[in-house]
């Protein structure tokens, strides 16, 4: 009786923790090119920053994830077959990486917000679409299930990599030709 209930909430969560794991690389890089302004812009643009993804990562982004796993966990408790069913297995396993992701973008959030920059601005753009290509992945492995053939869908996960990696990269030369 609950169950679309609760798969409504879960995509609404699903959706949410997206955005956060979107935006908070972004404001990295924001954070990271702005040590390159002069020292009061630099102050100024840095704390403005850091509150930005303070406030984005404790009010949406973990409460997101800590929602979204929470209705995910009630879908299967309440459906646990579906766990016999392999692209379930696949998506977790995405899932388990999206969490990974979730953690490591954690760690790198602490750092910056005490003011410890480890990665370039370039790092980041690259980590940001690590989101991008689980998103995908979860996606397509929900919507196709057991007509995905596997081989097509590495093939296309490896190809959107690539065209993102290169994307990138043609930013980034742009950047330099502007500069």
């Amino acid at each position: 009786m609950y169950y679309n209930y609760f798969k409504a909430l879960h995509l609404i969560f699903v959706i949410t923790w997206f955005a956060g794991l979107f935006y908070s690389p972004r404001l990295f890089i924001y954070h990271i090119e702005a040590l390159k302004k002069e020292k009061i812009e630099r102050n100024i643009l840095i704390k403005q920053y850091q509150l930005m993804a303070k406030r984005l990562w404790y009010i949406i982004t973990w409460p997101s994830a800590i929602l979204a796993i929470f209705f995910a966990s009630l879908l299967i408790i309440i459906n646990p077959f579906i766990l016999y069913q392999s692209w379930m297995i696949h998506k977790l396993g995405f899932v388990f990486l999206l969490i990974l992701y979730h953690l490591k973008t954690h760690m790198i959030f602490i750092d910056l917000q005490k003011n410890k920059v480890i990665y370039t601005s370039m790092f980041m753009r690259l980590w940001n679409e690590g989101a991008t290509l689980l998103l995908f992945a979860i996606i397509f492995l929900i919507i196709l299930r057991d007509s995905l053939q596997t081989v097509f869908f590495i093939l296309g996960f490896l190809l959107l990599a690539l065209i993102l990696f290169f994307s990138i990269k043609l930013y980034k030369k742009y950047l330099k030709s502007n500069e």
